[in-house]
């Protein structure tokens, strides 16, 4: 579900093929990787860095229901997936979280970096699981300083556009598709004040995976 292990299982298979003989290059798959996974933006504060990135998320199909003119059976897609990246990261003393909940980060084969997952509801249509459960965007990532019990940099990410603007055609081109996604995103808007240490809550189907519906 998040694009760096998705990305170390493609690797995997890759260098398979090359120990069979079949010359494929990892680098061929780059440009499918940013298009499925797309970056939404970084921050930096005192040489660490916090990335958003887009994650895979599956939708369930849902019972079947009436509607006008027969039976229809919709996907809940209110659910959507992000990955949250740092590097540089000292886990002693910072600490990730999403609206002040703390992601949970596992280490990667590079020193001082670490990935976890967010997974939240987007919107709420009219028919979904958990048909009560509210909305969780906006979504306030703050790294947050274990030793001074505060948030010192952070970001903000919007599942539509933070004016409110309602697009009225599809996008022209990739430059104004993205253009639209990067405008999702503000490097800025952390948690102010002092606050205390949220705890770290995983649950066992997904280790890495803050799933907010359960906050």
């Amino acid at each position: 579900m998040l694009p760096y292990f998705v990305w170390q299982d493609l690797k995997t298979v890759i260098d398979e093929l090359n120990d069979e003989g079949y010359a494929f290059d990892l680098a061929w798959f780059a440009p499918h990787f940013e298009f499925r996974f797309p970056r939404f933006g970084a921050v930096e504060h005192q040489g660490v860095t916090l990335e958003i990135r887009q994650a895979l998320e599956p939708w369930h199909v849902m019972g079947e229901e009436g509607a006008i003119g027969g039976t229809v059976r919709y996907v809940d897609s209110s659910l959507e997936r992000l990955q949250v990246r740092v590097t540089g990261f000292d886990r002693e003393r910072y600490l990730v979280t999403c609206n002040r909940e703390a992601v949970p980060l596992v280490a990667t084969d590079t020193v001082g970096e670490f990935v976890g997952g967010v997974r939240f509801r987007a919107w709420q249509p009219a028919s979904s699981l958990h048909p009560t459960i509210p909305v969780d965007a906006p979504l306030t990532f703050d790294l947050y300083d274990r030793w001074n019990g505060r948030a010192v940099a952070g970001c903000t990410y919007h599942v539509a556009h933070p004016g409110g603007r309602n697009f009225e055609h599809f996008p022209v081109n990739a430059n104004e598709a993205e253009s639209r996604r990067l405008a999702r995103f503000q490097p800025f808007g952390h948690s102010e004040g002092r606050h205390p240490e949220p705890p770290l809550r995983t649950r066992g189907e997904f280790p890495a995976t803050l799933d907010l519906r359960w906050s």
